[in-house]
């Protein structure tokens, strides 16, 4: 598994941290989208980012973690930093996308080697760190790693919520194709950004979790 940057350290940062019974899941969005198809997914990215950036910003002020979970381009020896980095190259497809998500310090990080947010990942430790049965997932793409990630979320037996307006595909049919399976074999909920309701319920101070970083 590739290396997932430097933890959060020191007592100091780990008393600002507060447990939450719902987490958005942001899923590779940190994209260089240098590959057959991505051009197909631009369009759709970009859209998305419009939804997708208020509702973090809206998250954060809540106090609903924010954990950005997303492929390592088979950079063994990367972290999150060289990640966005290498996707926000000049002339690479997927620079404004990721520069309009980029994350904020507070936010959590934690890199996958495929599509799954949870195969061979700390995710499962990170939510237990903080208390977290709930997820709202967003990214791309619907069909690919939202997907396969909504799959393992169903089998941890989490509540899942997947924001409709929140991810992209290469095409509507990939997208709403994705969106019918779960909500038909799996109870997922699907909504769109705006239809989603939270209000603070931070809790008492949770230590910092091995194996997830901050920014």
């Amino acid at each position: 598994m590739a290396k997932s940057g430097a933890r959060s350290g020191g007592k100091a940062r780990a008393t600002k941290e507060r447990r939450s019974d719902t987490a958005l899941l942001i899923i590779d969005v940190i994209n260089d989208l240098e590959f057959p198809g991505g051009e197909q997914v631009l369009p759709w990215a970009l859209r998305m980012v419009e939804r997708l950036g208020p509702l973090a910003r809206r998250m954060r002020a809540a106090g609903v973690p924010v954990i950005y979970v997303n492929d390592n381009f088979n950079h063994w020896r990367s972290n999150f930093r060289d990640v966005y980095r290498h996707c926000t190259r000049k002339g690479i497809r997927g620079r404004p996308v990721a520069r309009a998500l980029k994350p904020e310090p507070r936010d959590y990080f934690v890199l996958k080697p495929k599509h799954s947010a949870f195969f061979a990942t700390s995710l499962v430790p990170l939510l237990e760190h903080l208390g977290t049965k709930k997820l709202l997932m967003a990214g791309m793409a619907t069909n690919l790693c939202v997907f396969f990630s909504a799959h393992d979320a169903h089998m941890h037996e989490y509540d899942i919520t997947v924001l409709s307006d929140c991810c992209a595909a290469e095409s509507d049919g990939d997208h709403d194709l994705a969106l019918d399976q779960l909500q038909r074999f799996l109870g997922v909920r699907v909504c769109r950004a705006d239809e989603v309701k939270r209000t603070r319920r931070a809790r008492r101070p949770a230590h910092s979790a091995k194996g997830a970083g901050r920014l």
